[in-house]
């Protein structure tokens, strides 16, 4: 019992050195503010520029104070801050954008178009340089951009907007915690009791599917009530714009059902009065729809009949980076090839499956099921189906739990 006892204290004094050296990396390094950086990505579908737009200032950082130098998922596109005078990296974090999506569309085949892109950094203490860099389907570097930072900079700008918000989930202190906000697309100043019973539905969604609800603890989550002046949100093929938080609109690159936003910057400044560091942007419409990209947002309708799991779905991508594992026969391009095996963890095409659920398979907890990310051929999944493939699914199959439970230890706990 003495032997015991002695293992679980020199546990727990790991732990807590652990934790304290983190601590002390952020507080040696960085400000506890904010850095946003507004950036254009544009192009074609074979060419790629970055263009710095604006930096801006916020109160606080929510974003995670461990593991500041690692990354967890390749991600599309990658960010890189490190020190100016030793060249010591500070800071990496990994994405995706619409961007790229496009890219992979016939229109990028014979039209040139820019993108709005908005990252969250935390605010260093001396000057840094920011390297950003965005991938091909090949793993090649198709377009990067390096830049200074001063943060005595007198032309970072803040920003400040005070949007009425409600807090409905507090675990604890936003610097420890995972933060999402929730917030209002098409609900008019009189709709916000209407938003808030959405927000709580949309927690509610979220704590009914693991890891979530196991974890539960790790989250703070709170609602934005930004008025829109229009109730509703925009469906072009219908005629209809609406003027809201964020001019979202259905269509998307003539996608019935793909609805997002391209105004990052409206985004990110109505939610710049709370702490967040991952968005779910919920639409005042029962028209079916969403979409969601790594490390930007997850946006969704919120009063179709399928709403719980197409949220539930759409932060799969946003929050986790997994993919969809459904196909479509009439895809315009391939996004994965025989000899590279995706980021995504949900998916393989088998060029290096041990890195992804081998040994899952090898104790027959689940499968490899030809189909997903989009192609019918060469791209394999887990099991039949999944939270990532159909509303009907009742849960996240084993590997994507897996893949968001390593998400949240990286996000929360000290490698």
């Amino acid at each position: 019992m003495f032997f015991m006892k002695k293992v679980i204290l020199l546990s727990v004094l790991l732990c807590t050195a652990t934790l304290l050296q983190a601590q002390d990396f952020f507080g040696n390094h960085f400000q506890d503010k904010t850095l946003r950086v507004d950036y254009l990505f544009s192009g074609t579908d074979k060419s790629c520029d970055i263009a710095l737009g604006e930096l801006k200032r916020l109160d606080g950082w929510a974003g995670r104070r461990v593991n500041m130098t690692e990354l967890p998922l390749r991600g599309n596109g990658q960010l890189l801050m490190t020190d100016a005078q030793s060249g010591d990296t500070l800071y990496r974090m990994s994405f995706c954008t619409l961007f790229q999506e496009w890219q992979a569309t016939e229109e990028a085949t014979r039209v040139r178009r820019s993108f709005e892109n908005v990252f969250l950094l935390p605010m260093p203490a001396k000057p840094v340089n920011i390297e950003v860099k965005l991938f091909d389907f090949h793993e090649n570097v198709a377009g990067s951009m390096t830049h200074p930072v001063d943060p005595a900079d007198i032309l970072v700008r803040p920003v400040r907007v005070e949007n009425p918000h409600r807090v409905l989930l507090c675990s604890g202190d936003p610097k420890e915690k995972i933060d999402i906000a929730i917030l209002a697309e098409g609900y008019t100043a009189e709709e916000m009791d209407v938003f808030y019973k959405d927000a709580q539905a949309t927690v509610d969604a979220l704590l009914s599917h693991e890891p979530f609800a196991s974890m539960k603890d790790c989250f703070n989550i709170v609602a934005v009530a930004a008025p829109s002046a229009d109730s509703g949100v925009s469906v072009p093929r219908e005629g209809l714009w609406c003027r809201t938080t964020v001019d979202s609109h259905f269509d998307t690159f003539y996608s019935d059902r793909y609805l997002t936003t391209l105004h990052l910057s409206q985004m990110h400044d109505a939610l710049s009065g709370v702490p967040y560091e991952h968005i779910i942007i919920l639409a005042n419409t029962d028209t079916y729809g969403g979409g969601g990209i790594y490390n930007s947002y997850t946006l969704t309708t919120a009063h179709h009949s399928a709403f719980a799991p197409v949220v539930v779905h759409e932060f799969g991508h946003s929050f986790g980076g997994l993919t969809d594992e459904y196909a479509y026969d009439d895809q315009y391009v391939e996004y994965y090839y025989p000899d590279i095996e995706p980021w995504e963890q949900n998916i393989t095409t088998m060029a290096d499956f041990s890195k992804k659920w081998k040994d899952l398979y090898e104790k027959g907890v689940v499968g490899l099921v030809e189909g997903g990310g989009y192609q019918t051929k060469g791209v394999w999944r887990p099991q039949e189906d999944c939270r990532m493939r159909t509303n009907a699914a009742e849960a996240f199959c084993p590997v994507c739990e897996r893949a968001l439970r390593r998400l949240i230890d990286f996000y929360t706990v000290e490698n």
